[in-house]
């Protein structure tokens, strides 16, 4: 049994691929942008239901330092963009006018200084390659979450304290909280919940050391961090923000959870188990290198609805040629899926909700938004 998949829009990405980063679409079904960043700038062009920007509504930002230099967000609303930067967090209206700032320690790890601006390090050879944290909106937009090396200017959490997540109010640039993230990042993401703005969850990664997984509820006045057992990478987030799909740091396992960190209904699939052998791949028992091959999960994918996923195995299958891409029913009633496209595919899938997920074309100058056509024999 196999799904096809139906193409349901093309979108041209705003900025030419040898000059910036691939393009992404964000947002909740309601209110999508794309969004993509070169060295000077991001551009976000609101999009319609149908994945049509419209017309004359794009927005740019100004960029205060390289995209290698960090990470960015855009808000929900289009209102500000906010750079993730090796020595602050800064806020850049579409003016390019800094609403706000906040400084922390510095992102290269041999580094104890306090940078005041980007200049101080630009052109320093061991500056060049920095671990990094990264941000996040609310769903309403009006709050800020940032995991930052620190310290603060005002003061350490305390003497062990390498990382910190901060909630920030994005109108001023007040941290209205911080919190130890209890982990020394090579990198991280964030995933907001998709209905409650004090809730959000917080992907580490420390390269070969793990990945930490951490969910953050702020009440108001104190923020509060659950540690999830498990090296995990999260992914995405269901409709409702109440189930959370990740893939483990070995790419073993794919596993749907509460925000608590608990498997839902025993939902979970190792990969050698679940996936079959690429059909491109040689015969187990020829005598083959490859009689051991080994399948693994992308670190990609994501909830089409409350109980459908896509999810990939690009990884592992690039050296037979064609990508795999997998439909997961988490209700049973379909199981697990391959995709048949009417194109070949490249890279992971994103998912976009309201049943649909996107795919970057081989170039990197367009993404393709595909939904599921029919499930057949």
């Amino acid at each position: 049994m196999s799904v096809h998949a139906r193409l349901r829009a093309t979108v041209p990405a705003p900025m030419p691929p040898s000059q910036a980063g691939p393009p992404e679409i964000t947002g909740l079904p309601e209110r999508r942008l794309l969004v993509q960043r070169n060295d000077d700038e991001i551009v976000a062009q609101p999009l319609d239901d149908a994945f049509i920007a419209h017309a004359g509504a794009s927005v740019r930002f100004p960029a205060p330092w390289p995209r290698s230099r960090g990470t960015w967000e855009v808000a929900p609303d289009a209102s500000l963009a906010v750079f993730a930067g090796v020595h602050a967090v800064r806020a850049v209206d579409p003016s390019g006018a800094t609403r706000w700032e906040v400084p922390h320690g510095c992102w290269y790890g041999a580094c104890r200084e306090l940078h005041e601006t980007y200049d101080e390090y630009a052109d320093r050879q061991d500056h060049r390659y920095p671990e990094c944290g990264s941000v996040g909106f609310s769903a309403d937009s009006r709050l800020v979450w940032a995991h930052v090396r620190g310290p603060l200017p005002e003061g350490e959490l305390s003497p062990d304290t390498a990382d910190e997540w901060l909630v920030i109010d994005a109108e001023n640039g007040r941290v209205l909280a911080r919190a130890d993230a209890e982990a020394a990042a090579a990198g991280s993401l964030h995933l907001p919940h998709p209905t409650d703005p004090h809730q959000m969850g917080l992907s580490i990664g420390e390269g070969q050391d793990g990945a930490p997984l951490r969910w953050g509820r702020w009440d108001g006045r104190e923020l509060t961090m659950d540690c999830l057992d498990g090296d995990l990478c999260l992914l995405s987030l269901s409709p409702s923000g109440d189930r959370l799909m990740t893939v483990s740091h070995d790419q073993d396992s794919l596993a749907v959870r509460d925000s608590r960190g608990a498997l839902v209904e025993a939902l979970e699939w190792n990969a050698e188990a679940t996936i079959p052998r690429h059909p491109s791949a040689p015969a187990v028992g020829t005598g083959s290198e490859h009689d051991e091959l080994v399948v693994c999960w992308d670190w990609a994918g994501g909830f089409l609805d409350e109980t459908i996923l896509v999810a990939s195995t690009a990884d592992s299958d690039e050296d037979w040629g064609q990508t795999r891409h997998w439909l997961v029913d988490t209700t049973g009633t379909h199981g697990f899926l391959p995709i048949d496209y009417p194109m070949p595919a490249s890279g992971e899938p994103t998912a976009l909700g309201s049943g649909v997920w996107s795919t970057l074309s081989e170039a990197g100058d367009v993404l393709y938004v595909w939904g599921p056509r029919v499930l057949e024999g």
